[in-house]
Order: C-alpha cells, then structure tokens, then sequence
C-alpha cells in the first residue's frame, strides 16, 4: 500500500474522521509514473492507464451494476438512485480491478469516474481502422446505437474531484477479495457484531401502541416464530419528522414497561429516528450553535464532525434513551433526495466546522454512526443507517432503502462488499405469497435478517397464508448464525467481508465479471437468488472449485447451467 499526494488535499475528508485509520506504507509494483495529475480551474484530474482488458469494481453501494467498465459515475448521496449514474446512499470513492491493484481517493466531494474513455490519439487510430471498412450497418435501436464498443487500445480511468488537490492510496493483492479487505483493514477492520444482531429483526407498524407491539411480540414467540430483535418506528416518538427524541405518552404512556416486557422476552430493543433536531427536542437550544445554517423539515442538522455536537447528541441518547435497554437505532434520512420533494439540506450550506454542505452530505452518515457508537459507548450491535460511504466497514451499521424493486435490491446486495459496506434486502410486502417468499430467501441470506413492516398493520404474511413457509425460513436463518458468527469474525479481524460478489473470489475468471445476481455468503457458500417472477435461472459457478448443493450435499458441476426449484439454490464449494 502507497499514499500519493497531489496539489494541496483539503482538510475535510473521510480519513480526518476514521478513528482507527491505520496506514502502513509498504512496497507496491504498480508504475506510479503512469498516473497522470492535472489542476483545472474547477477541478484536480487523475488518470490512470487501463489495459484492454481491466475491468472496474467498487465505488460504493451500487444498484444496477457491479462491473463499471466503460461507464461515468458521479458519485453523488441520493436517497433516490434510480438510475445507472453513480447516486447512491453509500457512494465510496475506491475502485478495484482484475489487474491485482485497487485505488482510495481521500474525498468527501461528489467525485465522477470515468471508467474506461479512450482519449484522442488511440481514437485517432480506431478512426483510420474505421475509415477503411466498406461500409457498416445502421443501427435501428437505441441499445444496440449507443451499446459500448470493445477496443484493443489503451483506455484510461479518469477521476474528476472538486478541489485544488487529493490523497490517494494504492492497495494491491492477489485477487479482489484481498485488496479489498486491506482497504477495509486501513480503515480499522470490519465492524464487530453481538450474535443477537445475526437473528431476525421485525420492524413494527408505525402506527402500533405500546400495547400492540407487545402482542406482536408475544404472538411471535407463540408461533415459534425466531426473531431476536424488535423494531420501533416513527411512532415512539411525539414528532418524528423534524425528531423530538421523546417517547409520545398518548401511543406509550408506560414506554419503559414495553422495553421491560420485550427484554423479558429475549428480545433486543431498535429504535428508529433521524438526526434533524426539532424544537420540541429537549437539547434543541443548546444545539442550535453546533447545527447548519439550513434547516430539514424544520429541525436542525447537527454538525457531528464538531464534538460538542456528538457528545450533546450522543449523552442525550444514553442517558434517556439507551439507558431504558435500547440496544440499536435505525439511523434515518441522512442521506439526500433530488427526486422525493428535494428535501435536505444544499450543497452550500455552510457548518460551523467550516464544512460546506457537500462535503457534509458525504461524511453525515458516517459521523452519525459514529455519534450513536459513542452514545451505546461502543456496545456491541448490529443497527441500520440510510448513508454511509467512506472507510465506513468498522461501523455496525447496515444500509438500507425507501426503494423496493428486488433487482435493485439484489444488485445493491452484491456491490456492497466491494467497499466496506453491508446492505439488507429487507422484506416489507408482497403482492402474492410467492413474491413474499422469494424476497425472504434473499432477505436470509444477507448481512442481516430485515423484516420491515413499517406501513403494514399486519403481520406481512397474514394475508397470504404461508406463515409455515416463513417459520421455516426463519429457521434456517438460525443455523446460519454459526457461520455468519466466523465470518463476521474474519470481518473484524482481516478485513473480508461476509457477502460480496464471486468476482471477488474468483479475480482471474473472467466469466464472473459480469455476474451480478449471485454473491458468496460467508467462507464458502454461493447463493444465487430467484427474482419473484423468475421460474428459471442462470447460475454459474467457478470450475477452480468444487461444488455441492447446501441442501442435499449432492455434487453439482461446474459451469453454466439452469435451475428451477422453489427454494433459493445455495452451492457449496469444496475447495480443491
């Protein structure tokens, strides 16, 4: 690993604020002299030479792709990434290839990629190549007239930045897998999690009183129905959008009985909020020097980077809400949305760190995570935040989404263990019973275990009739906890994440760059997904091992082939 410094890098930037950063410089066989640096007048520019055939992985929690090769990605916090363009709840400025070297730019500003544009002498070249051929074939589809075309000419990977200068760190290894547990390693090693954070968390209706979570709980646990961890939502609270932070008497007069009654249970206690401080808040006053010249909803944003801010918020939460037997938050809206309303704060804001909005939308995940750890005085959880980005893998955080599509949310499942990050699929509801259980299978085998029934005054599955089927894949969302165990261990200790994709493992098979809707779970397990509509899928899996089905220990050759079953196929390899 190497540090290289360009122009002058500003102050605010992930590694300022990574308490256990940890950078060890070492010898690396990447020609450093192959990257180029500029300074514009708007922005400083890196390029970096790309072969042929290098392809680009990373940039954070990515939706619609795993592989970047030959796409711009601004990378851009957005409660909303609908589309292929680099927004995203967990944008992450580290890219990794196929060619045994990754790259972390030290930012916190909206940064493009460009991955993989030929520049003009080598387009000179592919013209004169052109200019002889007879004649081609008009396209007549829009696909198929801006469909990337395959080069044999040297391609480069350019990087835009906001700023008059940057740091960045080169990371090599043998494959993906190991260079992307050194860059979660820089950042202190992944998180470490309590096994009740492994089980299942059921997220109650928003709506619900204190007696009605009570009777969900009870009935979970007379159906025999395993779930660890209980979910409060906006409702616990007298305002919930800008946050009071105080327990709303009339929905739970007594809220301290049903934190008693659901510990009583086994249960672990969460509570939703969001960071932007009502005036209805106890410390909202006191706040007030410490928030944003922009206000969300009415309510303050705190600047947590300041730590008369965190530590306000952090011994609010302890010592009158932690303190009941709260054991975990759900960290809302710290994200940012274009397309839902425009709510949040501008880039020009200005906090008093001296933070400009930009760069707060960057890092406010992340401190906020940061903020609630020292609130819980760093107690083992397993909790839930909306934006992380950045040397984010040591917090136990797992992002989520208000979108819902299961391609989305697949495609968010596999790109995440490429940059430190978690992400749960979570199961809200369904239009059939089939489409319930399918996304459940996903749901179980991921990070963390999210049922969130936050707009459902039923149990989701009531309607349907399939409580047994759910029983039972609760149920083997309990004998993965062992597993899940071990590799959360390997996490915290070298730096591997849980779930990511095959390519991961499998750096030097070029049949994995593409695959986006399968992913290794743990050490060694595959797991390839159906979507709700499918009634066949491909799978493919890696000829340098051996496999057996997880579920009948039967052999399976390697390669490309089709299944159709009603459970998720799950391989296991065996390694030769």
């Amino acid at each position: 690993m190497k540090k290289i410094t360009f122009g002058t890098p500003e102050e605010f930037v992930p590694s300022k604020f990574c308490d256990g950063f940890n950078y060890v410089e070492t010898d690396i066989k990447y020609d450093v002299s192959k990257i180029k640096y500029k300074q514009t007048a708007r922005r400083a520019v890196l390029e970096f030479p790309l072969d042929p055939d290098e392809n680009i992985f990373g940039l954070g929690l990515m939706l619609h792709s795993v592989n970047h090769t030959h796409h711009k990605l601004c990378l851009r916090v957005n409660a909303d990434p609908r589309g292929y363009s680099g927004d995203s709840h967990a944008p992450v400025p580290f890219f990794v290839t196929n060619k045994g070297y990754g790259v972390y730019v030290d930012t916190a500003r909206d940064t493009i990629f460009n991955c993989g544009y030929v520049k003009a002498p080598a387009l000179e070249e592919i013209i004169e190549k052109e200019t002889k051929a007879d004649h081609d074939t008009p396209a007549v589809a829009t696909d198929e007239l801006y469909k990337t075309k395959k080069t044999d000419v040297l391609s480069y990977l350019t990087v835009e930045i906001p700023a008059q200068g940057v740091d960045i760190y080169i990371i090599e290894g043998d494959t993906i897998t190991d260079i992307v547990a050194k860059y979660n390693m820089l950042a202190g090693g992944g998180c470490d999690v309590p096994e009740w954070g492994l089980g299942t968390l059921y997220r109650c209706y928003s709506k619900y009183t204190g007696d009605q979570v009570m009777e969900v709980a009870d009935y979970l646990k007379e159906h025999d129905l395993p779930v660890s961890i209980i979910g409060l939502e906006p409702g616990w609270q007298t305002h919930s959008y800008p946050c009071s932070f105080v327990w709303d008497k009339e929905r739970y007069p007594e809220p301290q009985k049903v934190v008693d009654h659901l510990k009583a249970q086994g249960y672990h206690v969460n509570l939703w909020e969001h960071a932007f401080t009502s005036p209805n808040a106890p410390f909202y006053k006191e706040m007030r020097p410490y928030a944003a010249d922009y206000e969300v909803w009415g309510g303050l944003v705190p600047d947590f980077s300041i730590k008369e801010a965190s530590d306000m918020f952090a011994d609010y939460h302890r010592e009158n809400i932690i303190s009941m037997g709260i054991d975990g938050f759900k960290l809302d809206e710290c994200d940012n949305s274009d397309f839902t309303n425009h709510w949040s704060f501008p880039h020009c804001a200005e906090f008093p760190s001296g933070m400009d909005g930009e760069q707060y939308h960057n890092l406010f995940g992340t401190l906020y995570a940061k903020t609630m750890m020292k609130a819980l005085d760093n107690k083992p959880t397993l909790s839930e935040v909306r934006n992380l980005g950045a040397l984010a893998a040591p917090y136990p955080f797992v992002l989520y989404s208000d979108l819902y599509h299961p391609i989305e949310f697949m495609g968010a499942l596999v790109s995440s263990g490429t940059s430190g990050l978690l992400w749960s699929p979570e199961l809200r509801d369904a239009g059939s019973a089939n489409e319930l259980i399918r996304r459940l299978q996903m749901v179980v085998f991921s990070s963390q275990c999210l049922i969130n029934a936050w707009y459902c005054e039923e149990l989701p599955w009531k309607r349907y009739d399939c409580e047994d089927k759910v029983r039972e894949l609760l149920k083997v969302r309990e004998t993965l906890i062992p597993m899940l165990k071990v590799a959360f261990k390997k996490y915290h200790e070298k730096g591997i994440p849980p779930v990511r994709p095959i390519v991961m493992d499998y750096t030097n098979d070029p049949e994995t760059y593409q695959v986006g809707d399968q992913y290794m779970f743990c050490e060694d397990l595959l797991v390839a997904p159906f979507i709700y509509w499918q009634e066949e899928r491909h799978v493919y899996l890696p000829p340098e091992d051996e496999w057996v089905d997880y579920w009948t220990g039967e052999p399976v050759e390697s390669g490309h082939f089709t299944v159709r079953t009603d459970n998720i196929p799950v391989y296991r390899r065996v390694r030769k």
